[in-house]
Order: C-alpha cells, then structure tokens, then sequence
C-alpha cells in the first residue's frame, strides 16, 4: 500500500490516477496513523512553500515526516521542501537535505521554468534504473534546489539545480512523473520497487 500525503498543497488526483495506471494500491490521507501503516509514501506538492509548511504542522505532519523511515517519494514542491529553506516567503522547510531554494533570476530566461527538460547528470541509483540523460521529463517551478552531496540528477535552466535527490530513505524529483509519459510511468515503477512494493502490471 502506498500512502499519498495531503496536506493541502498537492497534486493529488494527477499522482492517484498515475498509480491507478500502474496497479498500485493507494490511500490519500494526512493521518499519521495511515501513513504509517503504508509501506511507502508518496510527497507531492504545488504552489508556495510557506503555505505548504504551515498546512504540513497544522495537519502534524512535519515531525513524522522528517523522522520516517519508510521509503519517501517527494515530487516538484514535495521534494523542494525536503531542503532547509527557501526565499519563497523566508520559508524554514524540513531540513532533510542540506541547502536553499532560489528563484531563477528571470534575467537570461523565462519564470517559471515550465515544459519538458532533460539531464545534465545522473548517478546510479534504483530510481533512476533505465533512465538516461537524454530522456525528457516535465517541470513547472519558479524556484529551484542547488545541487548537493545528495543530488543524483541535474538540469539546467540558465543554472545548475537539482532534478532528482536521495538521502536515505528519502528520494525526491524537481519534475512531474505523472505528467512525464512513458518515461514518468517508468520512474514511479522504479520507486514502487524500490519501496518493495508490488503492482498489477507489467513493468515498463
């Protein structure tokens, strides 16, 4: 069972219906009790970072989140707010992975960074298993992560940031698996195996 966090700052019918696609029982709850019965959870996230932190301590999320160990799939906003801050209101975030998140300047291109984009970089790592630099996957996001010790993929949109990230347990995607096609489904099959988590069909 996969376990969708909603804290009000999700795109959660787009993520429930890509695991639908894939065969993968799934909850949608912000009941710590349930997702802690999950084997693995799902992080999602759209719009603004300090309105998704205080959704996140209202609804008693934020403490779990940070000590889980189940294993944590954070997309777009999700996987932003693994990091310790952010310009975006000022915002102190979960602190997960070391590091701000920055508005793109706006000076040499257009914000938000919206529309398919591929790798600068990949390491190896089960989430990315059969993944390459020159595959596309779509992104909408005026701030982004910088790249750390944890980064395991990089795009460039006038800067260097961080598409995909893993510390642990936790691994987190800049972009939209479940608006990325066949590539997008391909990621989330990967994460459902490195959860451990069976699904219906057959792998991609």
């Amino acid at each position: 069972m996969i376990a969708i966090v909603n804290y009000k700052a999700g795109n959660l019918a787009s993520v429930s219906n890509a695991l639908d696609r894939l065969g993968a029982e799934h909850v949608i709850s912000s009941k710590v009790d349930e997702l802690e019965s999950a084997s693995a959870v799902i992080f999602p996230g759209v719009g603004h970072a300090q309105a998704a932190m205080k959704s996140l301590y209202e609804n008693n999320l934020t403490e779990w989140l940070i000590n889980t160990k189940k294993p944590l799939l954070g997309i777009c906003l999700g996987m932003q707010l693994f990091f310790e801050s952010s310009d975006e209101g000022d915002t102190k975030c979960l602190g997960i992975i070391p590091g701000r998140l920055r508005l793109f300047s706006g000076d040499n291109v257009k914000v938000p960074h919206m529309g398919w984009n591929h790798f600068g970089s990949l390491s190896e790592h089960p989430l990315l298993d059969g993944i390459t630099c020159e595959d596309y996957f779509y992104y909408v996001h005026g701030y982004y992560a910088p790249v750390t010790d944890y980064t395991i993929g990089s795009c460039s949109y006038d800067i260097d940031f961080s598409a995909v990230v893993a510390r642990d347990n936790f691994v987190g995607v800049q972009f939209h698996p479940e608006k990325s096609g066949t590539n997008g489904v391909k990621l989330l099959q990967n994460f459902l195996d490195f959860a451990g988590v069976q699904s219906k069909v057959l792998k991609v």
